[in-house]
């Protein structure tokens, strides 16, 4: 159970999470977000609220290039990608042209990863053909992943589900050991820390407040490195919890990440149910 100080006891993971996303945001950066990933979509815009108002997005949704910045949404989300891009080009030359040429960052949030940042998000299980559980897919993962150096993750809950020995399969081929200019993600946060990757190895950079090194350990199924000096992961300020909360995700979007089952079901009710008054 992830706890934080009493202190501050009123900032959530999810609140944590984002802000280290949009910390890796630098100012003039091109970033790309996939299809339902609200914590990715609030931390590009909480970068570009705060240090990053140069920042360009690129967005499954549309297929467009974006510098305008909108409220999070579920019912309406087109209104950040559609109605505010700067040009629209089509899927095939998002990614034929687009994504090579501007080679953005992006995060994808892996369902089973190794120590070396490979991923997947096909199915759990040995058979593809019955499988324990079928992923969402793929998406763009297996053509992005290939030549992009600027990969980086995120877990919103870090278990041993998802960190494994041995993947099921292989969507995302971040790690190539026979090609040296590829050495793996850039970065990673779960609800737990913030990691790297260093000689083809996860390695733990910072705990978030309140959770201890053995507790990472315990959730992991692999051993990562721990450098000597392992630090305390840097809360969000008030400005940035002010532009998340009041400005970029005054609904809670961000949140359905973070939980599942009836919890999960309750929160996008109460988001669609307020989207649509608003809309009235």
């Amino acid at each position: 159970m992830n706890t934080i100080p009493q202190k501050s006891s009123e900032i959530t993971p999810d609140e944590i999470m984002i802000v280290c996303m949009a910390r890796q945001i630098k100012d003039g950066d091109v970033v790309a977000q996939g299809i339902a990933t609200p914590m990715v979509t609030a931390a590009y815009l909480l970068a570009r609220h705060t240090h990053a108002p140069n920042l360009y997005f690129m967005s499954a949704i549309g297929q467009g290039i974006c510098r305008e910045p909108a409220p999070l949404s579920i019912t309406q989300i087109e209104k950040l990608w559609l109605e505010k891009s700067l040009t629209n080009i089509g899927f095939v030359r998002a990614s034929l042209e687009g994504l090579p040429t501007l080679t953005p960052k992006e995060f994808f949030r892996p369902a089973q990863m190794n120590q070396s940042g490979n991923f997947n998000n096909i199915a759990f299980g040995k058979n593809y053909r019955k499988p324990r559980l079928r992923l969402p897919g793929t998406g763009g993962i297996p053509d992005v992943t290939t030549y992009s150096s600027n990969i980086y993750l995120y877990v919103p809950r870090h278990s041993k589900i998802t960190f494994v020995e041995t993947l099921d399969f292989h969507s995302g081929l971040v790690y190539k050991p026979n090609e040296s200019q590829f050495e793996g993600p850039k970065f990673l946060v779960t609800d737990l820390g913030q990691f790297d990757f260093i000689q083809n190895k996860m390695r733990l950079i910072s705990l978030h407040p309140g959770i201890s090194l053995k507790e990472v350990q315990l959730k992991t199924g692999f051993n990562f490195e721990v450098p000597e000096n392992l630090s305390t992961t840097q809360l969000p300020t008030k400005e940035e919890l002010y532009y998340l909360r009041q400005v970029v995700d005054p609904l809670n979007s961000r949140k359905l990440e973070m939980l599942r089952g009836s919890k999960r079901k309750e929160l996008l009710r109460r988001i669609i149910i307020k989207e649509n008054a608003h809309e009235k």
